[in-house]
């Protein structure tokens, strides 16, 4: 077994949601040991959490981060799951003291800080992981390698939605934390619904098809009075090579859990991908009778083989395919420090690059929308 590659957490501390979600993810193949962490902005509470945690606590990254560059068993990588404004500041701090980073989504709260942490991993050459986590799924990764070997031929209409229902009323009115800083845009950015969900759709759209979007035509809404950033939002896609795409994302869709959904139309048949029954991946070959695959059955894509651990019969999802970022990064981490090419297999991770595209993405949309809906390029 590999050693396991110290890192440390910036945020997820006591009452924090995703980074519970992140801890249980890098554990879960043995690839990650957390050492240490700046777990709050609050430094008091930080240095609770880390407590809590038993680790290393710092009052705040900078401290986190100088700390741990000058020990010898002191953290390799960094992982960032605070809110988005608190993403370029560490990562970038971490990328230049020598660590890798994974980082949550959207990668930054605008278009020139996700420009910057750009040029700052070219320049670095560290290992950077966004986790848009369903790119983790076995699913997903077979859809994606079935479009790439062309069994749908020539992509021709891609579909994707997010709806929620959560934010249906003035839920930020309460004090719920999560709530209230994904509606508050100088800690969410431009996007509300189009930055929280809309990003993961639009990465999933990317990942399986291949294509890029160029342009946007997009239509947001605030539905629920008072609120600064829009709660659903409805756009029309241009890829290039010519598909043609919708995607949709909502937090007022009344029955909406979790319902990330994708289907690709090619010219020889079709692909329909749910997050909520994310262990199938329905097939449909132009002419043909509709094909249900599921993981860990049949000959699938060694793609999908390498994103599953368990036998058929036994569901894997949300954490395991967060999981397998974590161990995707481990061995490019690795790979990097010993001078040799990583598994190809673990390269399908989303890079610093896929979250520009999505920054970019988020603000080609609100233009478009503020302009009364007009094409505009990403």
């Amino acid at each position: 077994m590999p050693r396991r590659i110290r890192y440390a957490m910036v945020g997820g501390g006591r009452g924090a949601f995703i980074g519970g979600v992140h801890r249980m993810a890098a554990r879960l193949d043995d690839r990650f040991e957390l050492v240490a962490g700046a777990l709050a902005s609050d430094p008091a509470r930080a240095l609770e959490s880390a407590a809590d945690l038993g680790i290393r606590g710092y009052p705040d990254f900078a401290a986190m981060i100088a700390g741990e560059a000058g020990r010898p068993d002191g953290a390799e990588a960094v992982s960032i799951v605070t809110p988005n404004h608190m993403h370029h500041a560490p990562a970038k701090a971490a990328l230049e003291a020598g660590f890798d980073v994974i980082c949550d989504k959207p990668l930054a709260l605008t278009v020139a800080e996700a420009e910057d942490l750009a040029a700052t991993v070219r320049r670095t050459g560290r290992v950077f992981v966004l986790t848009h986590n369903y790119s983790g799924h076995p699913m997903v990764r077979q859809a994606r390698a079935m479009v790439a070997a062309g069994e749908l031929g020539a992509i021709r209409v891609v579909q994707v939605e997010y709806p929620q229902d959560w934010l249906s009323t003035r839920l930020e009115a309460t004090g719920q934390k999560q709530a209230g800083w994904r509606t508050d845009p100088a800690r969410a950015g431009l996007g509300g619904s189009l930055g929280d969900l809309g990003t993961h759709a639009h990465h999933l759209a990317e990942f399986v098809t291949g294509l890029r979007v160029e342009s946007v035509l997009a239509d947001l809404q605030s539905f629920v009075d008072g609120r600064p950033v829009d709660d659903n939002a409805q756009l029309l896609l241009r890829f290039a090579g010519g598909a043609r795409g919708m995607l949709w994302s909502s937090q007022v869709a009344p029955g909406n859990e979790n319902a990330l959904r994708l289907r690709v139309y090619g010219e020889k048949g079709g692909l329909a991908w749910s997050q909520e029954h994310p262990n199938q991946l329905l097939h449909t070959p132009l002419g043909e009778a509709p094909r249900l695959l599921a993981r860990a059955v049949g000959a699938l894509h060694p793609a999908a083989g390498h994103a599953t651990r368990i036998p058929a019969g036994h569901p894997e999802g949300y954490l395991e395919a967060f999981a397998q970022l974590y161990r995707d990064a481990a061995e490019q981490i690795a790979a990097r420090r010993e001078g040799r090419a990583p598994d190809p297999l673990c390269c399908d991770t989303p890079t610093v690059e896929d979250g520009l595209r999505g920054m970019r993405f988020v603000a080609a949309a609100v233009a478009s929308s503020r302009a009364g809906g007009v094409w505009t390029p990403v």
